[in-house]
């Protein structure tokens, strides 16, 4: 089994501290899916930019298919996520 070491709220500082906070007004908490990229800010802040154009952008597609596209991949993908 693979480990990651994560940053815990209290060790996250600069970038990560921001991105935990927003986190935490967004959600009331920061999930899993972010603090495993912790060791990369930059790239979870990446990361979440391309979520966040690919759920909310203007496009053809509603925000429930596009939900429901995200769940047949992770499926696909044995992804619990």
């Amino acid at each position: 089994m693979a480990y990651l070491r994560i940053a815990p709220d209290g060790e996250a500082s600069g970038l990560l501290e921001r991105i935990y906070s927003a986190a935490r007004k967004r959600a009331g908490r920061v999930f899993n899916i972010l603090r495993i990229q912790s060791p990369s800010p930059r790239i979870l802040q990446a990361s979440m930019g391309l979520y966040q154009a690919c759920m909310f952008d203007p496009s053809p597609l509603s925000r429930a298919e596009r939900e429901m596209i995200a769940v047949v991949v992770s499926r696909a993908n044995d992804c619990v996520y």
